[in-house]
């Protein structure tokens, strides 16, 4: 298993989710558009995630061009599981339902869970 992204780690790897690989300068072009981060900071952020295994560096061009090695919905997942066992004691009930009221869910998120639930609930049978 690969270590849990830090929050910047994140920012960097839902750029690349979205928009495949990609340079230095294109994550950071991405990046300041948000959050204004730093070109270097960028840089050293990619340099760090490649030593843990996070993304994937193609050298054989001039611009090192970066590819995430690992995928979001493992990644989601496992930060999902350490926030359920940390923050509501196991319990996933709690972590949706808080979730849902803490942020308004719309007609086609709701449609999406009922779907989710009724496809469960059809296993358990």
């Amino acid at each position: 298993m690969h270590p849990r992204p830090t929050g910047a780690e994140l920012a960097i790897l839902q750029v690349l989710w979205e928009h495949g690989p990609a340079t230095v300068r294109e994550v950071h072009e991405r990046l300041r558009e948000d959050k204004g981060t730093g070109y270097t900071t960028v840089l050293k952020t990619l340099q760090i995630m490649a030593d843990k295994g996070l993304v994937r560096r193609d050298e054989t061009r001039r611009a090192h061009v970066y590819q995430a090695k690992i995928r979001r919905e493992r990644t989601q997942s496992q930060i999902v599981r350490e926030v359920m066992d940390r923050v509501f004691a196991g319990s996933a009930s709690r972590l949706v339902l808080h979730a849902l009221s803490t942020k308004r869910a719309s007609a086609e998120e709701i449609a999406e869970i009922r779907r989710t639930l009724d496809e469960m609930e059809g296993q358990a049978e």
